[in-house]
């Protein structure tokens, strides 16, 4: 009760979380209300934040939703509109809207349409960081915050992030999935110059100079991130993970998605390896295309399922290489089928570009979906923190190498079947032991009880330019 007490003295005499003279408050205070079995009010900004109703992505609402099971408050703040959703919410002609799911709050902000990276996605951007001001009373007003984070993969947000924080002397937290604007500049091709990028420089090194504490997906980002202002006792890595009780077979293997066409294959003696997720530049998906013309006169078929801007081009490119009998492509399952389709595959496949950003790692969310799903696995990725190489359970292959792939499947074929499910039995070991949510998310909270080195107003760490 004295830390509670404390921290309202604190607040009354004008300091805030942004320069908090004792930082050691905020820890006393947490643990106070955890004795008193009271709640801390959490506000999670994610432009692209989804559930199990709308579709990725997920990490937002399955650490809310292990919060709010701990007695805490959280709201999720969110655009009306991702290109990652399957189903976005609809607003019904209004600005912002109010709903609840699983207990988690969110309050969805009107964001337009948009198709690629134009103009009309900076547009759907730049509405939801001012709604955030604009509509601040309306997203606060239920519960006023202790904790907010930003979240959104542009660093943008930080700002608004940052007044709110401030405006309700609350712990700042930003939350790393990508690094902007580095992805842009080196995976996009984008100019250091260009305005848009210069946007994004400054608002990343305000981040990482004026946020308590700076949690990140990307295993090796620190040193990158010290260079912009971050200080190295600030920095805790998180990875992304899978939902152990949500992962659920069908009661009859014949209901799960694809049954017929797969197990038509299967009878015929095909031997399946599966992609499921996003058919984006970055997934490497032309070399997995490109593999089977190396498998021909195998009796080993590919089969890619899911969505994405590099679909309709991978189909065409199929039925060019005359590769129809060895790559077959299927439409994208929702999130509950993943499970069941999963399954009916031998070994599964997940590849990336070779991208100099990527040397700061990855925390991809379909290799702990593989790894559930107990198979075998072609790792076609080169950077460090290889969790198929560290578990056992695939085999590790140079990014972008369809000869690599085709080689890799033949190798996993011939083994025999007791030996592919010992394989698969490791990467759900280690993926359970790892990369389980319900552990991510209380990690995430010991988090917010770190004290913060970012000192007071005048004394600030300062963004190194870049």
């Amino acid at each position: 009760m004295f830390a509670v007490k404390t921290l309202r003295k604190q607040r009354k005499r004008g300091y805030n979380s942004i320069g908090l003279q004792n930082q050691t408050v905020f820890s006393e205070w947490i643990a106070a209300r955890k004795v008193m079995n009271s709640s801390v009010n959490i506000l999670y900004i994610d432009h692209y934040a989804g559930s199990n109703l709308h579709g990725m992505e997920f990490r937002p609402f399955l650490m809310a939703k292990r919060w709010v099971q701990a007695g805490h408050n959280v709201t999720i703040a969110a655009s009306s509109f991702s290109h990652l959703r399957g189903q976005n919410p609809d607003l019904m002609g209004k600005k912002t809207l109010d709903e609840t799911i699983d207990g988690v709050r969110f309050f969805w902000i009107y964001g337009n349409h948009y198709s690629g990276n134009g103009l009309d996605r900076v547009r759907n951007i730049l509405s939801f960081v001012r709604g955030l001001t604009h509509y601040q009373d309306k997203l606060v007003k239920r519960n006023k915050p202790d904790v907010v984070i930003a979240s959104s993969t542009y660093p943008m947000d930080i700002y608004p992030a940052a007044k709110i924080a401030k405006k309700y002397n609350a712990r700042l937290v930003y939350e790393v999935h990508d690094l902007w604007p580095l992805s842009p500049m080196e995976v996009g091709g984008m100019s250091r110059l260009h305005p848009f990028i210069q946007v994004m420089q400054r608002a990343e090194n305000y981040a990482y100079a004026n946020s308590d504490q700076v949690v990140s997906v990307l295993p090796n980002a620190k040193s990158y991130m010290m260079e912009h202002g971050l200080t190295e006792d600030r920095f805790t890595y998180i990875p992304n993970g899978v939902e152990k009780d949500a992962w659920k077979l069908p009661e009859n293997p014949e209901d799960a998605r694809y049954y017929d066409l797969l197990h038509q294959f299967r009878e015929e003696g095909w031997f399946l390896v599966g992609y499921a997720g996003a058919h984006s530049p970055s997934s490497a998906l032309d070399s997995f295309v490109e593999a089977g013309k190396d498998l021909k006169g195998q009796k080993i078929k590919l089969i890619m399922v899911g969505q994405g801007p590099e679909k309709s081009r991978l189909q065409q490119k199929i039925n060019d290489l005359d590769l129809r009998d060895t790559v077959e492509s299927l439409e994208a399952v929702r999130r509950s089928q993943i499970p069941g389709l999963l399954d009916q595959f031998d070994a599964l496949y997940i590849g990336i570009q070779k991208q100099p950003v990527f040397r700061y790692g990855i925390s991809p969310n379909k290799l702990f979906d593989y790894m559930m799903a107990g198979k075998p696995i072609i790792y076609g990725i080169e950077y460090e923190n290889n969790a198929v190489k560290k578990s056992g359970c695939g085999i590790s292959i140079p990014s972008e190498d369809s000869s690599a792939i085709a080689r890799a499947a033949i190798a996993i074929a011939s083994v025999s079947e007791g030996q592919r499910r010992q394989m698969g039995e490791k990467g759900r070991a280690y993926v359970l032991e790892n990369h389980e949510y319900d552990g991510l998310a209380k990690r995430f909270l010991e988090v917010l009880e770190k004290p913060s080195s970012k000192k007071v107003p005048g004394g600030k760490h300062a963004a190194k330019k870049k």
